[in-house]
């Protein structure tokens, strides 16, 4: 930090710091519509507003929440979950009201202290390595109003805080426009195999053969109820048979039994909730419950990573959790086409290997992503450094 730069905290900056409330603990409902209501996932990482993720209580809730109403220009901190998330007020969202998990930080009129510059040193190293300190090693903590108003803020002289605000905003611009870039080719590169995985069961060739799902998998049944006996949370020597949910985190992984319903290669659906139309090739015994469809396919008619590929294409599954709820006679009664087994092979063989290159690409880009947020610390910590001006 510049020598000539001064510390003040948080506190003798503001003209208040305080918090809200969670309205159903004195006694109002969350509502369909109303006055908005900011919880820390309505605020990216980039301190924008996700207005999707906003909650909504009524005008009544409002006036109860008086200390937490929120005035265009108040700086919004998470002190809970995911600290350190940043945003400013804007009108356009106004009225609206936040909870205990988010600080509002009103600053004092000071024709020597910029918002805008409060609002990127909150942003920067010297926030981050205050919030460690006050976790004290802690992998998740709440930060109290006390250690909020104690944060320390280096301040220049006004010119310099516009000189910082106005080359932050430049650059910052620009590795948006970066990230956005980066984003878009990263879809465009999901895009290129799905786009030839359509392609190849568009343009199907003479020798394709037309079929129900059913007809070509030994098998289509739903999972069933959770073992009430001989299960176990976690493997063991005498319970190692997988127990596999909908759920797309571990590959579904619900436990364990020594139990085998499966005992063939298959391919499962998830059938309901947020995962609906996820799929997986699993090639273990194992035992499928509630909300998992399971196909066992004919291998005479068609090769198992074939029928994923068939699966994965279904227009009812490409739609996601557009679907509600997946049932084993809407995937039977698809009408689907496929070659002989020979050509399966060649096909599994072109998407196998496409899949490989554009996942390189997409980790590529990915790794991009990062740098440029990297980056973006950096220059943070080399403004509050006086590094850059």
């Amino acid at each position: 930090m510049s020598s000539n730069w001064e510390m003040a905290s948080l506190g003798s900056l503001c003209e208040v710091i305080t918090k809200g409330t969670t309205p159903t603990s004195i006694g109002h409902k969350f509502v369909d519509e109303g006055i908005n209501f900011v919880k820390v996932e309505s605020i990216a990482l980039n301190g924008d507003f996700l207005e999707n993720k906003f909650a909504y209580i009524t005008e009544d809730g409002n006036n109860a929440l008086k200390r937490s109403q929120l005035k265009e220009g108040d700086i919004l901190f998470s002190i809970a979950g995911a600290l350190g998330r940043t945003a400013i007020v804007t009108k356009d969202i106004l009225p609206a009201n936040t909870n205990q998990a988010l600080s509002i930080i009103r600053l004092k009129e000071n024709e020597e202290v910029l918002k805008s510059y409060v609002f990127l040193a909150l942003n920067s190293g010297f926030a981050l390595e205050q919030i460690e300190k006050f976790k004290g090693g802690v992998a998740q903590q709440n930060l109290s109003l006390t250690q909020m108003k104690n944060f320390q803020i280096p301040i220049p002289k006004i010119e310099q805080q516009k000189q910082i605000v106005e080359i932050l905003d430049k650059t910052f611009e620009s590795i948006t426009k970066a990230k956005e870039n980066i984003e878009k080719n990263i879809e465009n590169t999901k895009e290129l195999f799905q786009s030839r995985l359509n392609e190849i069961f568009s343009q199907k060739g003479e020798d394709w053969e037309e079929s129900k799902v059913f007809n070509i998998c030994k098998d289509i049944f739903a999972g069933g109820d959770k073992p009430k006996e001989n299960f176990s949370k976690e493997r063991t020597e005498e319970f190692n048979i997988p127990i596999y949910a909908n759920a797309v985190k571990n590959r579904g992984l619900n436990g364990f039994t020594n139990n085998a319903r499966v005992k063939e290669n298959s391919i499962t659906i998830s059938a309901r909730g947020s995962g609906t139309g996820h799929t997986e090739l699993r090639t273990e015994n194992f035992f499928p419950i509630v909300r998992l469809i399971v196909l066992i396919p004919d291998l005479e008619k068609v090769n198992l990573v074939f029928l994923k590929y068939i699966i994965d294409n279904l227009e009812i599954l490409r739609s996601g959790s557009a679907i509600p709820q997946l049932t084993v006679p809407m995937i039977k009664d698809y009408d689907v086409s496929f070659p002989s087994i020979d050509k399966q092979e060649e096909i599994i063989f072109e998407l196998d290997t496409l899949k490989e290159q554009t996942k390189k690409l997409e980790n590529h880009y990915q790794q991009k992503l990062e740098n440029l947020e990297e980056l973006k610390k950096s220059i943070l910590q080399k403004a509050f450094n006086g590094e850059l001006i």
